[in-house]
């Protein structure tokens, strides 16, 4: 029954599953699924530093970039990513150890937003990222002119 909840309710499953926990019925638990969401929360917040990253980066490129059009828009844009990606990280604290990797993932992204919201050529931009993970999480850092 759990297994059906799940497809046709997924809010009552989640409620179900935590008061069998609660009431320690862990033979009642839905456990594959179980054991699907909660990988699949790990995987939401690697994708959720990822995209924030990919912003992060794509506007301190349009910001070096394009000197001529930057704007207290940018500015809020850079500034808020810098919040949240240090805000996910000290809330989940092992994402640190994927920075690196996950910068890496996210940098072309971010040039092909910046590419998106700028007109200019792809090859305009470093083939990798050119800040360093001290950089982007700086609130002092924007780069300077290309």
């Amino acid at each position: 029954m759990s297994a059906n909840l799940h497809d046709q309710d997924f809010h009552a499953w989640t409620i179900q599953q935590a008061n069998l926990l609660k009431a320690g019925k862990l033979h009642e638990i839905d456990l594959d699924n179980l054991i699907e969401e909660i990988e699949s929360m790990g995987s939401s917040e690697r994708n959720q530093l990822q995209n924030r990253l990919k912003v992060l980066i794509g506007h301190l490129l349009k910001w070096q970039f394009q000197p001529a059009y930057r704007s207290r828009s940018w500015n809020a844009t850079i500034e808020e990513q810098r919040l949240s990606v240090i805000g996910l990280i000290e809330d989940n604290p092992s994402l640190k150890s994927i920075l690196d990797e996950r910068i890496a993932k996210a940098y072309p992204q971010g040039v092909l937003l910046a590419v998106k919201e700028t007109n200019l050529d792809k090859k305009t931009f470093p083939p990798s990222c050119p800040y360093s993970t001290k950089e982007l999480f700086d609130v002092g850092f924007y780069p300077t002119g290309a």
